[in-house]
């Protein structure tokens, strides 16, 4: 899929939370909504597993910080045209990129007052 198809989407899921990204790209019409979305699935599976385990998406609040997409190899294909001639087709392809970020920092408890969060990270 050609870049400026998938910035389009891309766009409308920037700076957004991780479930309302997934929300939106769910009842957007487009087929690049289905490819980002697949994307944000592993970028948060990815976040999880870069955590051990120990934290989950939910508890955390991620956040899309940035998403970017970048042109990919084309792929050159001819058509024949009339009087013997031929028309190139470029097949274009584009990668993405999606950067998640937690809200809540790693290590403190929900129920955690703001000097108990200080101490937390004082210690690390």
């Amino acid at each position: 899929m050609s870049a400026r198809k998938m910035r389009m989407v891309a766009n409308l899921i920037r700076c957004n939370d991780a479930d309302q990204a997934l929300n939106t790209l769910k009842y957007t019409k487009r087929e690049a909504a289905t490819w980002i979305e697949k994307l944000l699935y592993s970028a948060i599976a990815n976040w999880e597993y870069k955590t051990d385990g120990e934290a989950e998406a939910d508890d955390h609040d991620l956040y899309i910080k940035r998403i970017w997409v970048d042109e990919g190899a084309m792929l050159k294909r001819f058509r024949p045209a009339p009087h013997g001639r031929a028309h190139r087709i470029r097949k274009r392809t584009c990668h993405v990129t999606i950067v998640l970020e937690n809200r809540i920092p790693l290590g403190t408890e929900e129920g955690a007052t703001e000097e108990e969060e200080v101490a937390v990270t004082n210690e690390d």
